[in-house]
């Protein structure tokens, strides 16, 4: 994966020639800004946009948000940045859109840019397909505060937060997944992000060299089993992660992490807990399985 620039960029790959006097100035076909306009947050435009442009890898890519552009004055600033960002860059700008209001929409629509209206690419074949106008409601996917919905998220969070790293056993009768495994090998940001985005009440439980020494689950576990989902880690990348916390420590020597990554595995296998490695996947990946694996999709 890519790593960022200080400025938040993407650097490019492989596509820098070089003559036989020197590197060649880099083309810059492959430098782009990005904008994520929106009324709202911009988060439905940046989410949707990102998940585009990871196609495209050679790309080096800055990626800017401009959210509550809800007025007219506002849509004016945000063409004369997205003007200079083009005329600095040498290149037009790419907008990723999901203004609600038409002629907010028009105006930032002028700037120099290669427009994409997401709202007006989905959402019309969508009124025609079934035959009423959408409310076209700025900032409606994120402001539903009285939603059964959101509240069931912000239930999840708070119970993901009261389960995590195995600090309370009550109310694991209502936790509809337990997450297990060594520490640092992404049980709690998983645990939270089932929570945030799909309102799904997560618990997460250490295996420790105790459990591993008794050959078993937490005891507490074990009325909960169809319930577990088990994460592992490679050892080495195990070790990475540990040492930003407590460098040259046993507890993150690799040694010990091949220890306890080995016979983690070792009792969920002999459990029968289903499992996978979290060391190369996204969060988003890792609740994906988990919501497929345990049928809470």
């Amino acid at each position: 994966m890519s790593e960022r620039l200080q400025d938040g960029t993407l650097p490019a790959t492989g596509l820098e020639a070089r003559a036989a006097d020197g590197p060649a100035p880099q083309d810059r076909r492959f430098e782009r800004t990005i904008f994520f306009v929106s009324d709202g947050t911009g988060i439905t435009a940046e989410t949707f946009g990102h998940s585009l442009l990871t196609q495209f890898e050679p790309m080096k890519l800055r990626q800017v948000r401009l959210p509550f552009v809800d007025t007219i004055e506002k849509a004016h600033l945000a063409v004369e940045r997205i003007d200079r960002q083009a005329l600095a860059d040498g290149n037009r700008a790419v907008v990723f859109s999901t203004l609600i209001d038409p002629a907010i929409n028009d105006i930032v629509r002028m700037a120099n840019c290669r427009y994409l209206d997401l709202f007006a690419t989905f959402v019309e074949p969508l009124e025609s397909e079934f035959g009423v106008r959408s409310t076209h409601t700025v900032g409606r996917s994120h402001t539903a505060t009285n939603s059964e919905s959101y509240q069931r998220r912000i239930a999840a969070i708070n119970y993901a937060l009261a389960h995590d790293d195995g600090q309370s056993h009550m109310g694991l009768d209502h936790a509809e997944v337990i997450l297990v495994g060594v520490s640092r090998s992404g049980k709690t940001p998983t645990s939270i992000f089932l929570a945030m985005q799909h309102g799904i009440r997560a618990a997460n439980y250490p295996l420790v060299p105790e459990d591993f020494e008794r050959g078993r689950l937490p005891d507490v576990l074990y009325r909960y089993k169809s319930k577990l989902f088990g994460l592992s880690i490679s050892p080495e990348r195990l070790a990475e992660i540990r040492n930003e916390r407590r460098p040259e420590s046993r507890y993150a020597s690799l040694q010990n992490c091949r220890y306890e990554v080995s016979r983690a595995e070792e009792l969920m296998r002999r459990e029968g807990i289903r499992w996978l490695s979290s060391t190369t996947k996204s969060i988003e990946e890792i609740a994906a399985t988990v919501l497929h694996e345990l049928d809470l999709a």
